[in-house]
């Protein structure tokens, strides 16, 4: 009896989704990556992934002096830079069509409901584990083992796909198979020879 096909964990920013983060997210505010970073609380972005404050809270916070921006400019930036990357909506869609088990593992903050009204991931896979609901964030141990335990396989019995090696790491630390994302190309060749494709 052949054994079924491992349910597949997928990371979702900057693995099936654009980050708007790195680049239009310091242009919106006229500067640089690296001074954003000296002026932004760093607790509020994990916290906002952790369901611990709400968008408004996170706006509030959003500076380590508190001082007001253009919250909804803001909002709108991320939006207008969501977008698939390339090639990954229609591996997404041929795993769909081989009845692959899909779940995105993300941490993110409500924010994915944006994602999902724009790009409509749903169609592809389930929005099971986001932090911002589970209360945990990669790479956490008790991400993975959570997932698993939800989806009711053994963690080998899955199969994580992240663009950071860390997360992926923590992964296989609990004795998850994980995939390292580069691009489209290459993981559709790594499914491929795992008989998922």
């Amino acid at each position: 009896m052949s054994l079924p096909p491992p349910v597949l964990l997928f990371d979702v920013m900057s693995t099936l989704v654009y980050d708007p983060y790195a680049l239009e997210e310091p242009a919106f505010f006229g500067t640089s990556r690296e001074r954003l970073q000296e002026l932004k609380d760093p607790s509020a972005w994990i916290d906002f992934e952790l369901g611990r404050i709400d968008e408004a809270e996170f706006f509030q916070s959003f500076f380590l002096d508190r001082r007001a921006f253009d919250y909804g400019g803001l909002r709108q930036c991320f939006i207008e830079g969501y977008r698939w990357l390339e090639g990954m909506r229609e591996l997404l869609a041929d795993l769909r069509g081989a009845s692959v088990e899909i779940h995105a593992l993300s941490n993110y903050p409500p924010w994915y409901h944006l994602i999902e009204a724009k790009l409509k991931l749903s169609r592809y896979l389930k929005w099971s584990f986001v932090s911002c609901n589970t209360g945990m964030r990669k790479p956490q141990s008790e991400a993975y083992q959570a997932a698993a335990r939800a989806l009711q396989r053994p963690p080998q019995d899955c199969l994580f796909i992240d663009d950071r090696q860390s997360n992926c790491r923590a992964a296989e630390a609990v004795g998850m198979p994980a995939l390292l994302f580069s691009d489209a190309d290459s993981l559709r060749k790594r499914l491929e020879s795992r008989d998922l494709l």
